[in-house]
């Protein structure tokens, strides 16, 4: 458990092209099944600190044990953390994510904020309600170094949901490895 964030939930990685990674964690590794939000843009998004035009983004969810996978591909080059790191030239592993109460999120966005510790993109995502934030956590001068993020998915009305992605991965067989979402 991360002290300052909270206990780790989510490992996350931002690619290219959702159908092929989709297809390496289902078929090279075994990981699912996935649940996939297409084409969706946060609202309330702030990048670094200013109101900005929110990125258009399609994620995909799956559980392997208690950790969940999350993939992110940006459809387009609004600013975020995702299209950085991609025209970083990198593509892979980049947050991890703890999951919090809405108490414990504004705590711990106080306590981050005094902190110093910058912000590079925060919102909300669409019909849920569920707040997110991500840390300028990745020092350069720290191999590995990684995004934090926060979201307030520990309340009652998401929390089922994500509880439901990692049962449907206890017992997967792996027919029906991508399972599309509405919002």
């Amino acid at each position: 458990m991360s002290r300052l964030f909270g206990p780790l939930r989510q490992v996350a990685f931002v690619i290219r092209d959702l159908d092929r990674t989709l297809r390496y964690w289902t078929e090279t590794l075994g990981v699912g099944p996935f649940f996939v939000l297409r084409n969706m843009c946060p609202e309330n998004y702030r990048y670094r600190g200013r109101s900005s035009p929110p990125p258009r983004l399609s994620i995909a969810l799956g559980n392997s044990g208690d950790v969940q996978v999350e993939l992110i591909q940006q459809h387009d080059d609004r600013p975020s953390a995702y299209i950085e790191f991609l025209q970083a030239g990198r593509e892979g592993f980049q947050h991890v994510s703890s999951w919090l109460t809405r108490a414990d999120y504004d705590t711990t966005m106080e306590r981050q904020r005094a902190a110093g510790v910058a912000i590079v993109h925060k919102g909300s995502i669409p019909g849920s309600g569920v707040r997110f934030a991500y840390f300028a956590t990745d020092d350069a001068s720290a191999a590995g170094g990684l995004l934090y993020e926060i979201a307030d998915v520990l309340e009652p009305h998401i929390y089922p949901v994500m509880q439901m992605i990692r049962d449907a991965a206890r017992d997967w067989d792996g027919a029906d490895p991508v399972r599309e979402m509405t919002l």
